[in-house]
């Protein structure tokens, strides 16, 4: 099955950045040349993605600005004989990017129903804007290799990482099957949010990559129903899908990078720069 859409969400007003993204979104921060969003959108490109919607809120539109075409500065950089900056600027010319906002913050699952209507592909990839990965394959390279191996009519496969049990209060952490695993493919039977390091049923938590059935995100108009005034999480969708679709995880390799932390940003950019 060919993966063919991806939704990246980028809503949030990175406030752990300010007082620099009062003005520039936490996503255009840099890389070495490159800012965080483009690595995002070439992991998608490096699986055949060519169908991005990015989900932000008033004020960032300068992410997908980035990315559209500006004829004149081409042409500057051609006549000049700059042709690899050309070459750097023109690999998004093929690419559809759709915009949808999200005017409330009320969760990352608040945030991909945004995107509800655009999604018309069986399976969709969902990269949060924090979370890079360094290996020979990227992260969602990776993801997409272990759901192949896996996929059915209905399955997800979602972007695992084993931290310190003194850290499972952070993340959704999955209840794993004691068997049905395939090297790092782990099957899942449950899903807890932010549990206590007592509570929680493994180490191995979530990180923010995804390959979801449109059934996911119908799920999400669902649970946003019931919740009212509450955050809508993504993983709330999933618990309540848990006996209708196959859920499987996959332990990555490599090194993860939370650039959503001056911290990591930090490693980021020494080790990726």
């Amino acid at each position: 099955m060919k993966i063919s859409q991806a939704i990246l969400p980028v809503a949030g007003f990175g406030t752990r950045f300010l007082p620099w993204t009062k003005v520039v979104p936490k996503e255009l921060l840099p890389i070495g040349s490159r800012p965080i969003i483009a690595l995002l959108v070439d992991e998608c490109m490096s699986v055949g993605i060519n169908d991005i919607c990015f989900v932000i809120s008033r004020g960032k539109e300068a992410i997908p600005q980035f990315f559209y075409a500006q004829p004149q500065l081409e042409h500057e950089l051609q006549k000049r004989g700059k042709l690899h900056l050309l070459a750097e600027l023109m690999k998004y010319n093929n690419v559809n990017f759709h915009v949808v906002y999200q005017e409330e913050m009320k969760g990352d699952g608040h945030a991909i129903l945004q995107a509800k209507n655009w999604v018309r592909s069986d399976t969709v990839a969902i990269l949060f804007g924090d979370d890079l990965i360094k290996f020979e394959k990227n992260g969602l390279q990776q993801l997409v290799a272990a759901f192949k191996q896996v996929e059915s009519k209905d399955t997800a496969m979602l972007c695992l990482q084993d931290v310190e049990r003194k850290l499972v209060s952070k993340y959704g952490i999955v209840d794993i099957s004691p068997d049905k695993h395939l090297n790092r493919i782990k099957k899942i039977r449950g899903l807890v949010e932010k549990p206590k390091p007592e509570e929680a049923p493994s180490t191995l938590g979530i990180v923010g990559k995804y390959l979801v059935p449109k059934s996911t995100i119908e799920e999400l108009a669902k649970v946003e129903s019931s919740h009212q005034d509450k955050e809508i999480r993504l993983i709330d969708a999933l618990k309540a899908q848990i006996k209708k679709i196959d859920i499987y995880g996959y332990e990555f390799e490599g090194r993860r990078f939370d650039t959503g932390t001056p911290e990591g940003y930090r490693e980021a950019v020494k080790e990726l720069g």
